[in-house]
């Protein structure tokens, strides 16, 4: 229990409760940890005054059915973070495993992302949309929080995009260990 340990430094904004004795945890060994736990690979895109935003998160969740709320981080330092602050919405692209060359594409230099047309079209809500992406998610966004060293974004979903019941279907892109994976069925 956080709150039982120690002396307590409360987050003015967000009443987030952090001891003043972590254990000894660096960021280094929290980095190795987490690398060591899989998720998908998301690309978030959205419009905005000087033209289409978009990075890659592997952070997303799903936060409730009803209403239907979805979640990703995105850092403090990241080049995306001004657009996200003032965008009313986003789409949230899954990424299949064809794709990982998109990946890559949206974790690097900003200027470069969108540079080949061809890999994307614009919906006529403005947002960019990811060609040959099994399923995207269009949401407008609800709540940005800071947290930490990065803003937690709550988006209400508003359309689903879905092609995955199209032969065949693409698996789902993985992130594991610092390095891209598909997903292998286990014998049961």
């Amino acid at each position: 229990m956080l709150g039982a340990v120690g002396d307590v430094q409360p987050s003015s904004e967000t009443g987030l409760v952090v001891p003043d004795d972590l254990s000894g945890i660096t960021a280094e060994q929290y980095r190795a940890s987490m690398r060591h736990y899989p998720s998908g690979v998301t690309v978030v895109t959205l419009g905005a005054a000087t033209g289409p935003v978009g990075f890659t998160a592997t952070s997303f969740a799903s936060l409730s059915l009803e209403p239907p709320l979805v979640s990703f981080n995105i850092a403090h330092t990241s080049s995306s973070i001004d657009a996200l602050r003032v965008a009313d919405s986003v789409v949230i692209h899954f990424l299949g495993e064809h794709q990982h060359h998109l990946a890559h594409r949206f974790s690097r230099t900003a200027a470069d992302r969108f540079t080949d047309r061809s890999l994307w079209t614009t919906l006529d809500t403005g947002e960019p949309v990811l060609h040959g992406t099994p399923i995207w998610l269009r949401t407008t966004l609800h709540t940005l929080i800071d947290l930490g060293d990065h803003t937690l974004a709550v988006g209400l979903v508003t359309r689903v995009h879905d092609q995955t019941e199209e032969s065949p279907s693409a698996a789902p892109l993985l992130y594991y260990n610092g390095k891209y994976h598909r997903p292998t069925p286990l014998d049961t």
